[in-house]
């Protein structure tokens, strides 16, 4: 049993990390029950306008998960100054990296939408949704950065506060422009663009805040943007892989129809949901295992290793049981649809069935972020997508229509995510995790 010292430390952490971590699915859970509504052509447009987007932002996830365990090596080593400007250098490469991205992402958006074997018409709505939301890039890496710096000071409470804030925000802008104004699509676009940059103020004031009371200049630091851009790098790669994973399936759902690519992002948008609540976990993991490299505690590290994997598969285990008693109840929230609702819900049970495994695999992951072990789950994480290809393809050959719908796709979709590619990560991750070659102490690694 865990001391309760470090029970109180993982919950601190974990549990206003839920808050924050959920923000950014809830308003693609917001946008996909209110467009649900208007059509299953707005849904499916939104389901492809959500997975461009949502890529970009994952690759750039690093931003944070380079940051935190940076910062938190510093605050270890009883550095926090130094821990204060690592993150604002961090913050400087995500406003430049939003504003590039923002500009090249407008101009190739017919290209990326041409990916995708959709209708004339989802497609027509697709670029309309991605024309507005570039805009709103460079403040959702702003608060992507700004909340890795905040837990890598081990606080993940602001972050929640601001990330409530936001998605309450985004809830009435979506209801107001959607149904209000009339505006359909636009308007969930726009009501989503303004929340991220409402966000991202509040957390550019609170740095600003922390660093004069630390005296810490606010001036960019080329070495440190630098040292910033190199550690992730490897965590770029890693993301990489992920979001080609998570790309090879929407590419299967809509080469097996517009309903399916509906029925595969409302699927998707609910696990992305559960997956970064699972995640609060993982969040908790990184600060705590770079806090604790930083401070040289090597017993520590690996008693909140060996704690945050049972806990891992425990929180896995409620979600499972709760979406489990949902399932009958969730296509009706999230869709009009008839034949939607029909077959969402073994698909449900199914993704239900998958959430321990997810959870054990989250925790890992968040303690060689935190450790630094970026190279390692970077090479691994080819090696999991190479071992997930076989399965995808089973999943675009299956066929069982019911209502109109191939069922038998979607199930197979599923299983080849949930179980073959989210078994392989926990393999690999499993098996470094044994080791101590991850667990370098220090200020840095």
């Amino acid at each position: 049993m865990p001391d309760a010292s470090l029970t109180q430390r993982i919950l601190g952490l974990a549990i206003p990390s839920l808050g924050a971590l959920i923000a950014e699915p809830l308003f693609l859970l917001t946008d996909t029950a209110m467009v649900g509504h208007l059509s299953a052509t707005a849904l499916a447009s939104l389901g492809l306008a959500s997975t461009i987007l949502t890529t970009v932002i994952g690759l750039l996830i690093f931003l944070a998960y380079a940051t935190t365990p940076i910062v938190a090596r510093r605050l270890g080593a009883g550095n926090r100054a130094g821990a204060i400007s690592a993150g604002i250098d961090g913050l400087w490469l995500a406003l430049g990296l939003g504003i590039v991205l923002g500009i090249i992402g407008s101009a190739l958006t017919p290209w990326l939408v041409s990916l995708f074997d959709a209708t004339t018409e989802v497609a027509v709505d697709t670029e309309m949704y991605l024309g507005i939301s570039w805009w709103g890039l460079p403040g959702m890496l702003l608060v992507i950065a700004a909340t890795g710096l905040l837990r890598g000071l081990q606080d993940t409470r602001t972050p929640l506060w601001i990330a409530l804030a936001g998605f309450a925000a985004n809830a009435a802008l979506n209801a107001l422009l959607i149904y209000g104004v009339g505006l359909g699509l636009r308007g969930s676009a726009w009501g989503t663009v303004i929340a991220q940059w409402g966000m991202a103020v509040v957390f550019l004031l609170i740095v600003v805040r922390e660093a004069r009371t630390h005296g810490v200049s606010l001036a960019p630091g080329m070495l440190g943007i630098t040292a910033a851009a190199r550690s992730g790098s490897w965590l770029l790669l890693r993301t990489l892989s992920l979001r080609v994973a998570l790309l090879a399936t929407v590419f299967v759902a809509t080469e097996l129809g517009t309903r399916e690519l509906a029925a595969w992002h409302i699927v998707f948008t609910l696990f992305s949901l559960l997956a970064l609540a699972l995640d609060s976990l993982a969040i908790a993991a990184q600060a705590l295992i770079g806090h604790d490299l930083g401070s040289r505690d090597l017993e520590g590290v690996r008693t909140t290793t060996s704690t945050l994997m049972a806990w891992g598969f425990f929180a896995g285990g409620i979600l499972a049981v709760m979406t489990g008693l949902l399932s009958p109840l969730l296509p009706f929230i999230m869709t009009s649809d008839g034949p939607l609702r029909e077959v969402l819900l073994p698909v449900f049970v199914l993704l239900a069935l998958t959430l321990p495994l997810s959870g054990f695999v989250f925790v890992l992951d968040g303690v060689l972020i935190g450790a630094g072990d970026g190279r390692y789950l970077a090479l691994t994480g080819v090696l999991n997508v190479v071992m997930f290809a076989p399965f995808l393809w089973l999943a675009s050959i299956t066929e069982w229509v019911v209502a109109g719908v191939n069922l038998g796709g979607l199930l197979m979709l599923e299983a080849a995510f949930g179980v073959s590619y989210i078994g392989a990560r926990a393999l690999t991750l499993g098996l470094r995790a044994r080791g101590e070659r991850w667990m370098v102490p220090g200020e840095s690694r």
